[in-house]
């Protein structure tokens, strides 16, 4: 079994065969999907309100009842008290739980990523028996205590210690910590402290009874823009006292499994942004469909259809994204866990292959998700302004998105960043492909008039030829900066901006391309509609990033040449037309009274 490489899809060719889409889903991850979703709409929407209120025991007694059903062990081993579905059900879960309330979105990442997977991933056999069972059932919750006020996207920065007792037994913690989900419910803590003058800080699992706090003091709830009914605190320890047989992994391994429970983490979060597309776009249209203004429903007035389309184009192609990468990393821990590795080490290893992937999702699907909720709100009007409808609180918990997991700044710069390590580690050949686009730069274009009779046939050439204009742009901007690239960040950004929208234009062109094949062009019309314009879309992004790059590290004739480039490789011969084909989509929705793809 060979799977695809973290990043590959920028050197090559990707078939329709070889990426999954939410419609193969099979029996049993339908089966639970749905499940998920009717849990939502009957234990979630009712309730809104009480997440707004700020009830964070509705919160607490809400996750209780997801452990109570088996949700939050779908990543654990059976033998710790999971039921270890598989990546793309943990996902499917992810994203369904999450489209209501961005407060229990929170709450259920907290727990079921970082409040549980560092322990099943580094945890030792007795560590595992000890805290699993209680996690994947509900009974105890986790939470993640690595940020501190001078520690934030800089996670080894942090000051908080950990000194060994004379006796050897214990480590006694003392540090501050803020901003951590979960912590007035949480018994379990996953903490981050630096064990004298160690490079890397380390990982413990602490314990923490109310009755019996052992130096730990919570501070009050934090008052958020959004996510409301998520309880985030500052937690403080002094003298905290922990077993040297709590250490999480190895001394100083702490660095290392921030940063990999963070790529897990990402691709999560872009699952926790689906659901609420999919809903604001069934709320907004369904507001739509009734409000009269100018005798007529407004729904009927291209200015709100543009508005309809885009959400729901938007939605389509994250979704189009999020389960292309699941698939990929579930067929990656398979490949290794198929060669003798164990599963722990193969979630690891899978995660980190496609941490590329899992960065650009978090940073396209946390962007579509705050545009969505915006254009709800101008939708809705000045209804859309009050608490009483859910576009507000919508917009307020969306903005938090663009911040966890790591910043989309920071996010944006790691893609490029992790590309070039992989480049230099003999992982994925960047090199050659990059020499290749520039020796074509020299060369005369063509000027026959391709065939492009079947669908997507001009498609595909475009999606190659963005992929030359990246490797032209990136490979220039190394050649010119080398090791100092790390100090031209808005470079780096729209370097990255283009790989992204190429990864998601691709994923939206090969998921409609299989529809196509099982259903037939007539009965996928719209998504045809929305792969072509999003391609479109991409198109015009990608020129726009692709010139101001090029122009910041290039002058003369070697800029001339390469703006010739930009303009071949970014040529869409038989432009389509945006307008009849946001048209196509709203029809659909408008017509169906929501999302429907």
């Amino acid at each position: 079994m060979n799977t695809i490489k973290g990043g590959e899809f920028l050197i090559r060719e990707v078939s329709k065969d070889e990426i999954f889409t939410i419609e193969e889903l099979n029996e049993e991850q339908i089966m639970m999907r749905d499940a998920v979703k009717e849990f939502a709409d009957r234990e979630v929407v009712p309730y809104r309100e009480r997440f707004e209120k700020k009830d964070y025991q509705f919160t607490e007694e809400t996750m209780r009842k997801l452990g109570e059903m088996g949700f939050l062990g779908l990543a654990v081993s059976e033998n710790y008290g999971g039921s270890h579905m598989g990546f793309v059900s943990t996902m499917l879960a992810t994203d369904y739980i999450s489209g209501i309330s961005g407060s229990l979105a929170t709450a259920w990442g907290a727990h079921t990523g970082i409040g549980t997977m560092p322990i099943f991933l580094y945890g030792n056999e007795e560590q595992k028996q000890k805290y699993l069972p209680e996690l994947t059932a509900g009974t105890k919750f986790g939470a993640y205590c690595l940020t501190e006020p001078e520690a934030g996207s800089d996670a080894n920065s942090g000051k908080t210690t950990a000194k060994l007792t004379e006796d050897g037994k214990h480590y006694l913690i003392n540090g501050q910590k803020m901003w951590i989900s979960n912590a007035g419910f949480a018994e379990i803590f996953t903490v981050f402290a630096r064990i004298g003058d160690d490079k890397n800080i380390t990982g413990f699992i602490v314990d923490f009874d109310k009755n019996n706090p052992n130096g730990i003091v919570l501070g009050e709830e934090e008052h958020k823009l959004g996510i409301r009914g998520s309880s985030t605190r500052q937690v403080f320890f002094n003298d905290t006292k922990v077993p040297v047989e709590n250490i999480l992994g190895k001394q100083g391994d702490g660095f290392k499994i921030a940063l990999n429970s963070l790529n897990v983490g990402r691709v999560k979060l872009a699952a926790g942004c689906m659901d609420a597309q999919r809903r604001l776009v069934t709320l907004s249209t369904t507001y739509a469909n009734e409000r009269v203004q100018f005798k007529t429903t407004i729904s009927k007035f291209g200015a709100v259809q543009l508005k309809l389309a885009n959400m729901a184009l938007n939605a389509y192609v994250s979704e189009s994204g999020i389960y292309r990468a699941a698939h990929d990393i579930e067929m990656k821990i398979k490949e290794l866990e198929a060669s003798g590795m164990s599963t722990e080490q193969a979630e690891l290893n899978a995660f980190e292959e496609f941490a590329i992937e899992a960065a650009i999702l978090k940073v396209f699907v946390s962007e579509q998700i705050q545009k969505a909720s915006d254009e709800g709100i101008q939708i809705y009007g000045g209804m859309g302004f009050s608490e009483e409808t859910p576009m507000e609180s919508a917009w307020r918990d969306a903005r938090i998105t663009r911040i966890y997991e790591g910043t989309n700044e920071i996010n944006r710069l790691l893609t490029i960043s992790m590309l070039l390590k992989k480049a230099m580690k003999g992982q994925l050949d960047l090199l050659g492909p990059a020499m290749e686009v520039g020796k074509g730069l020299m060369g005369i274009p063509s000027f026959e008039t391709p065939d492009y009779s079947e669908l997507f046939s001009e498609e595909k050439v475009v999606l190659a030829n963005l992929k030359k204009a990246f490797l032209m742009v990136a490979g220039k901007a190394v050649q010119t900066y080398g090791m100092d690239l790390e100090n031209h960040q808005q470079l780096i950004l729209a370097a990255a901006d283009v790989m992204m929208e190429i990864y998601m234009a691709e994923s939206a062109v090969l998921r409609t391309e299989k529809l196509v094949a099982a259903k037939g062009e007539v009965a996928v019309k719209e998504q045809i509609a929305m792969a072509k314009l999003n391609l479109y879309n991409a198109v015009e992004n990608i020129n726009k990033a692709g010139k101001e790059a090029i122009l910041y590290f290039s002058e003369g004739d070697e800029q001339r040449v390469m703006l010739m480039g930009l303009k071949r490789f970014t040529k869409y011969t038989n432009l389509p037309n945006a307008i009849a084909l946001r048209n196509i989509i709203a029809a659909k929705v408008i017509e169906e009274n929501g999302y429907c793809f």
